[in-house]
């Protein structure tokens, strides 16, 4: 496959416009698997974690903790492995 993925925070409820990273699980670097955890965001309501869709290595971060992020807007970036 290869490419670059991009972590898109999730709208996880209605309501949500945004989110603030509390925590970055992996760094520039790591391998990560399709379901592994790559973030925590808090929302209004709850800490959610944010999980790779794909098989690949972490290359972009792109918002520091602490930041707030809008729904839809990528998070970081991921290079697929082939």
């Amino acid at each position: 496959m290869g490419g670059v993925y991009r972590v898109i925070l999730p709208r996880i409820d209605v309501a949500m416009e945004s989110g603030r990273i509390s925590e970055w699980v992996k760094k520039v670097g790591d391998r990560v698997s399709r379901g592994e955890v790559v973030a925590i965001v808090e929302t209004e309501k709850a800490a959610v974690e944010i999980t790779s869709e794909v098989d690949g290595v972490i290359t972009k971060i792109l918002h520091n903790v602490g930041e707030e992020v809008k729904v839809g807007e990528a998070i970081a970036e991921i290079e697929v492995e082939k």
